[in-house]
């Protein structure tokens, strides 16, 4: 799922703000003049750079993601070793560090965030696939070149999943929440808008990726080389124009820097008190993190990410070796992805109607039912490999409309209720959990590495999803008391109880009245 991290861009129509936006020409007009800057900037201008911005920067983390792994199949063929280990690590260097990658996002120039992580990401892909190229020219070569290269790309992964979770936290987190301003309806549509792009980008990136890696191996990096250095121009300008556009982007934030910033003893100071006040930073933020209002929504959000039931690399291994062929899981992906396209337009509306709590309840309480399900044809026909896998597939793909539906409605709480100063700490130890269940997936497969012991980590991820609803459940119940709204007279039986004495009373006397 991760979902993973946490845990995962658009077609033709992805610069056009959604329909939403124009709740009638003289709102908008209205809505636009109060955030117009020079009087020639609206909301529809700055979204369509920001979509742009971010689809770019989506479709490239999702070519390279997904090729990597294609990449090290090729050049270390017969082994999950490789792919395992790089994986592994690179979740595990999000744990240790997005704290500070979240303080940084949280002292620093929103400007100079997003555009360092731009940067970042740009330097780092292309140099891993220069990397990535010769080791595939180099089969021949003697091991332990072979892994010092291998070493050198697990550290450029680490360096690049920072910077998009830079990118990914100070995007949705921030900037859309403050270009959004207090209008709700344009914040949900913004955040829909912005998944789309995620999923699109999910479906049509690692698709790209593997017809060009079913070519050659150095085609698709050659390919993933220049789509990356192609954007980064793109990338870098739109979003400054998105900043310098909305004059509440350029507003420095309240939070105050670890160390002061023309403190002349600064140059002094000791490394191991700078580590220090980092790790009290980090404690600091976690010890936010759990006290806040929006811990269990967004730890429930987070448990999602124990999950081998997605379409990845541990679930399409799975069904291959089931007896499904290439082409069949391509379509079980492509209607997956479809459906968690079609949460994107329904869970604003089901948001607009109840409320963001109650529908991440309702969309919880799909994914499990339809989990649930698929895992119990997949127990119950467990000697018909087809069978049972077909109701798993069945099942999963119904579930991802949960999924994200349950993603949005935890978005928009946490949007919502973390304190603007707060939000880079908060988001990046909330993508540390994501890792942390992430890397239990992992750890899964690699241990129980046998399709025929695929149900044991399918059966952990559907108990993990429970836990998640029950948790969630929990955060509903504290939150408005009840989890469902009974009748009158099933919420309150001294009601129901003299309702049906006025009756039995009412009906006497009528029947006196009658003379019966």
């Amino acid at each position: 799922m991760a979902p993973t991290t946490t845990g995962l861009s658009n077609e033709s129509d992805i610069t056009t703000p959604l329909l939403s936006f124009r709740q009638g020409r003289s709102a908008d007009h209205n809505h636009n003049q109060n955030h117009s800057h020079n009087g020639d900037w609206t909301l529809s201008s700055s979204t369509r750079r920001l979509y742009i911005s971010h689809f770019l920067s989506t479709c490239n983390s999702r070519v390279f993601e997904f090729g990597s792994v294609l990449y090290l199949a090729s050049i270390f063929p017969g082994t999950l070793m490789p792919m395992s280990v790089y994986a592994v690590v690179r979740g595990a260097s999000v744990i240790l560090l997005s704290s500070l990658v979240g303080q940084h996002i949280d002292r620093e120039d929103r400007l100079k965030v997003v555009r360092l992580s731009i940067v970042l990401q740009r330097l780092v892909v292309a140099a891993s696939c220069g990397l990535f190229f010769t080791l595939a020219k180099l089969s021949d070569a003697i091991p332990g070149l072979r892994n010092a290269i291998l070493a050198l790309l697990v550290f450029m992964a680490c360096i690049e999943k920072l910077a998009s979770i830079m990118n990914l936290v100070s995007v949705e987190r921030d900037w859309v929440v403050v270009i959004a301003g207090n209008d709700t309806t344009t914040l949900r549509s913004i955040n829909s808008q912005m998944r789309r792009i995620d999923l699109v980008c999910k479906l049509f990136g690692p698709f790209l990726i593997g017809v060009l890696d079913g070519i050659s191996t150095e085609t698709a990096i050659l390919v993933n080389l220049a789509m990356n250095c192609i954007s980064v121009v793109i990338e870098y300008f739109s979003i400054a124009k998105v900043y310098h556009q909305v004059p509440e982007l350029q507003r420095p934030k309240t939070t105050r820097s670890l160390t002061p910033e023309h403190n002349p003893e600064r140059a002094q100071v000791k490394r191991w008190t700078l580590i220090m006040r980092a790790v009290k930073k980090s404690g600091k933020d976690l010890a936010l993190y759990l006290r806040h209002p929006a811990l269990m929504a967004s730890l429930a959000c987070a448990l999602l990410y124990l999950t081998v039931l997605t379409f990845s690399g541990q679930m399409v291994t799975y069904l291959l070796a089931a007896g499904y062929t290439p082409l069949q899981v391509a379509a079980t992906r492509t209607v997956s992805v479809t459906f968690e396209v079609l949460a994107t337009w329904l869970a604003p509306w089901l948001i607009g109607r109840i409320g963001p709590v109650r529908a991440g309840l309702w969309f919880s309480s799909w994914q499990v039912i339809c989990l649930t399900v698929g895992m119990y044809i997949f127990w119950k026909g467990e000697d018909e490999g087809l069978v049972s896998a077909l109701g798993l597939v069945c099942g999963t793909i119904l579930s991802r409309l949960g999924l994200w539906g349950f993603d949005l409605s935890t978005q928009l709480i946490v949007q919502d209720e973390v304190e603007e100063e707060s939000r880079g700490a908060f988001s990046a130890v909330e993508a540390s959990f994501q890792n942390v269940f992430e890397m239990c997936s992992y750890t899964m497969t690699v241990v129980l590495s046998s399709p025929d012991q695929f149900r044991w980590p399918a059966t952990i991820s559907v108990g993990a999803t429970l836990c998640a609803w029950a948790l969630y459940t929990r955060f509903v119940r504290k939150r408005r008391g009840h989890l469902i709204h009974w009748p009158a007279c099933i919420s309150h039986p001294e009601k129901r109880q003299r309702s049906t004495e006025d009756l039995l009373q009412e009906g006497i006397a009528r029947r006196l009245r009658q003379g019966l």
